[in-house]
């Protein structure tokens, strides 16, 4: 998520809670570092499918053919979401899980 400030700088601007809204709307809205891997991956299939030697590559390459995280992203999707009452208690995880070495 690039809001275009510093992580400090926002935690002091926005509650726990606001910045975990900006973190859903960012998964729904299908924005980030790995959409645009996604769509950079979509540009670099279809070049590689216009010089493809289809005899030693019958099947077209796909998006996913030139990102090497596919397959951890496919799993991480796959996973159910661990969702809290508290939204408090909520932000307290995701921190964990994002920075789990200033526990």
């Amino acid at each position: 998520m690039d809001l275009g400030i510093p992580i400090r700088e926002l935690q002091q601007r926005i509650s726990s809670s606001e910045f975990v809204e900006y973190m859903a709307s960012y998964q729904i809205d299908q924005r980030g570092g790995h959409y645009d891997d996604l769509r950079a991956g979509a540009i670099t299939s279809v070049l590689a499918n216009i010089h493809r030697d289809r005899e030693r590559q019958p099947d077209p390459f796909t998006n996913l053919d030139f990102i090497p995280w596919n397959e951890h992203h496919r799993a991480a999707h796959d996973a159910e979401p661990v969702l809290l009452d508290d939204p408090e208690a909520q932000s307290r995880l995701i921190d964990q899980m994002m920075f789990p070495k200033r526990q």
